[in-house]
């Protein structure tokens, strides 16, 4: 309660603050109309001699030094030159870099306004000192042997190559089939834009590249002043003389400054504090949170005690890894290392992230998976729970996750063949099965995919990760959810409905459909790699290829194959049959790729939606459990 007065006497001081700081810039005087301003957030800073033409007084601005911007860009308009882009302004070095896509054409038009002829001389000229270049147009199949001769692309076309030399160089290097244009003043070094000097420029023709775009360094030498004064700016004296010096912009303009400065200071310490609290109290939050989730840990645990499997220290952890120096693989629950028991067995240890999760699926995994002996499960050996660390030791499998082999190109892959590839299958749909009706209580996997399901030395199958099953009690099955649970192309439908009351173990049915499409077509179900658009989604292709009774176009080598792969796709697509009541129970599934049940029907369409009881009565005999209540998670 204390807190939250604190926080409300914070937001009061900050508005009082903010109007106090609205009436302190009303009383310090009109606002600077020549201020510094820029074309852009990285544009250069525009300020006396320069203006913004039409956007600033003519006042602000010394004649000849008018600046307008395009679209972001800082541009310097000459006669004869046209529009140069400003890259960087020194006021102090009185100096100004601008970019011209043709640097030839620059130069040209540069010296032509700067002759002693022109009416049109500019404010500026060159920063370093120039050596003479002539200008020559040569017809395009004259060739060169010498390397003083530069040719000049963007002053080309496709009938001349203009090209210059130097003077001192020897005119007569050019043949005489050139056409003499002018010789012009060219800069003979080139910009070092760090800090307006120069540097040599070797053998290359003199302009330096910024983004492929010539740059080149000119000087202003009137108006100019030095002002080190605090305060002072170079400007006319008053807006209609044309005196130039180091002048202050108003009376009150320094004070001003110093009490805006210590306002904004107030500002950071005031929006500081309130910072700080709101840290405090999260940080308070979470450490409550995490001991209550220590303590629900801790309290499952000593329930728990009297079962299997066993519980490890960190310590002991950390030495049947060999301090973690063997990782298996990683994920957003955490990573998986290679380890050895004291007797020689080998383990993968799954070292969860320590704000991974609230607990709740390391209680989850470890209170159901630790109940279930199947050969098609995963066998949990035991477990850490060291505070916030905590371990998960498993059998090791050594052909790691069926995601490995299915999608692999690999032709000595041994689940290219379709025995057994079934073999897999029936494997898989025995532990669903056991989940769902062998257990004491009721298991609801709700993550069933390739990457979960491991492969032993033998390449049977078993199921893992039970990180978001959900235990229900025997002979119930529905179950009431606040969120989907499992992966993206696995989850059943009924996930992303308004109502999730329908939610059941027929949702482990469909995700173990799509499973089954993957092992039959040896692909993602989505693949927009694939040469023809209609294969992208390869369930609705595998199923338009099965209703019209064609030939699958899968990887057949024996002519047995056909019907173990025709019949894998048919039971795949009686699995993800949009409404649960249309799924067969994993029993029926079971039955089905075992053979018992011989000739098997085509199932309706699962991509045209189908009335809820035009699904339910097309469901194969046996595949349906009782209406179910509903119990809430």
């Amino acid at each position: 309660m204390k807190v939250e007065m604190k926080e409300l006497m914070m937001i009061r001081f900050l508005f009082f603050f903010l109007w106090f700081l609205h009436l302190l810039q009303q009383s310090a005087g009109q606002v600077d109309d020549c201020k510094p301003s820029q074309c852009s957030r990285n544009g250069p800073s525009i300020e006396f001699p320069f203006r913004i033409k039409d956007q600033q007084p003519e006042y602000c601005g010394y004649p000849g030094f008018e600046l307008t911007c395009n679209n972001g860009d800082t541009i310097l308009q000459l006669p004869s030159v046209g529009e140069l882009s400003v890259y960087d302004i020194s006021y102090s070095k009185q100096g100004i870099n601008v970019q011209k896509h043709c640097f030839a054409e620059f130069i040209l038009g540069f010296n032509a306004s700067n002759s002693s002829s022109s009416t049109t001389a500019y404010p500026f000229h060159y920063f370093c000192k120039t050596e003479n270049y002539a200008f020559f147009s040569c017809p395009t199949d004259v060739t060169f042997e010498t390397g003083s001769i530069y040719k000049v692309p963007c002053l080309s076309n496709g009938i001349d190559t203009v090209v210059s030399i130097k003077s001192s160089s020897g005119l007569a290097l050019v043949q005489g089939s050139c056409n003499f244009m002018k010789t012009v003043a060219v800069p003979n070094v080139l910009l070092d834009y760090y800090n307006y000097g120069c540097i040599d420029p070797g053998d290359y023709f003199p302009y330096y590249l910024i983004d492929n775009v010539p740059v080149l360094s000119l000087k202003w030498e009137v108006p100019g002043c030095n002002c080190s004064k605090v305060g002072e700016k170079c400007r006319f004296k008053n807006k209609t003389t044309q005196e130039v010096g180091c002048f202050f912009v108003n009376g009150g303009q320094l004070e001003k400054s110093v009490a805006i400065g210590v306002s904004i200071a107030l500002l950071v310490l005031m929006a500081a504090t309130i910072v700080s609290v709101k840290v405090y109290k999260s940080q308070k939050l979470a450490n409550e949170k995490a001991r209550e989730d220590q303590l629900k840990v801790e309290k499952f645990l000593e329930d728990y005690k009297s079962l299997k499997p066993t519980r490890y220290s960190h310590s002991e952890i950390k030495k049947m890894t060999k301090q973690f120096k063997c990782k298996l693989g990683q994920g957003g629950y955490g990573s998986v290392f290679k380890g050895e028991l004291s007797n020689g067995i080998l383990v993968a240890v799954k070292v969860l992230k320590e704000a991974a999760s609230d607990g709740d699926d390391f209680i989850n995994e470890v209170g159901t998976i630790g109940r279930i002996h199947h050969v098609n499960v995963v066998r949990l050996l035991g477990y850490c729970a060291d505070g916030y660390k905590r371990a998960l030791i498993y059998e090791f499998m050594p052909n790691e996750s069926l995601a490995k082999f299915i999608f692999s190109g690999d032709t000595n892959n041994p689940l290219r063949h379709w025995e057994k590839l079934r073999d897999i299958a029936i494997g898989i749909a025995r532990g669903i099965e056991y989940l769902h009706q062998g257990c004491d209580q009721r298991i609801l996997h709700f993550d069933i995919k390739p990457h979960n399901i491991l492969l032993d030395k033998n390449f049977n199958p078993k199921i893992s990760d039970f990180g978001l099953a959900i235990l229900c009690a025997k002979g119930q099955s529905n179950v009431s959810m606040t969120a989907a649970r499992g992966t993206m192309g696995y989850i059943a439908p009924e996930f992303f409905s308004w109502n999730f009351s329908n939610v059941s173990n027929k949702s482990d049915v469909y995700s173990f459909g799509m499973l089954l499409l993957e092992m039959v077509g040896g692909r993602k179900n989505i693949d927009t790699s694939v040469e023809h658009p209609s294969q992208a989604y390869f369930p609705e292709w595998i199923y338009n290829r099965l209703h019209q009774g064609e030939e699958l176009g899968l990887r057949i080598v024996a002519e047995e194959d056909v019907e173990i792969a025709r019949r894998l796709a048919i039971v795949a697509t009686w699995c993800i049959q949009w409404y649960p009541s249309g799924r067969p129970s994993m029993k029926t599934v079971l039955r089905m790729l075992e053979g018992e049940i011989g000739n098997l029907e085509m199932p309706p369409n699962p991509f045209v939606s189908t009335a809820p009881e035009e699904a339910e009565a097309t469901v194969l005999e046996g595949s349906q459990g009782p209406n179910l209540a509903v119990i809430i998670e």
